[in-house]
């Protein structure tokens, strides 16, 4: 699930965000971002799995 969730981020980066956090600030942020161009929200989308994975794998989520 988390390379599908990272390629996601890759190719869609609103949905990989969504199957990630789900719908909240930080989805509105990487659409608005992705509208500005597909780069900056697949960056943004990169950066929120990879925060969210790290996360989990600390315990501190």
């Amino acid at each position: 699930m988390k390379l599908f969730r990272f390629l996601l981020a890759l190719v869609v980066p609103p949905l990989g965000v969504f199957m990630t956090v789900g719908v909240g600030p930080t989805l509105v942020i990487n659409i608005l971002l992705t509208l500005l161009g597909w780069l900056p929200g697949s960056i943004h989308a990169l950066w929120v799995v990879a925060k969210r994975e790290e996360a989990l794998n600390s315990g501190t989520y």
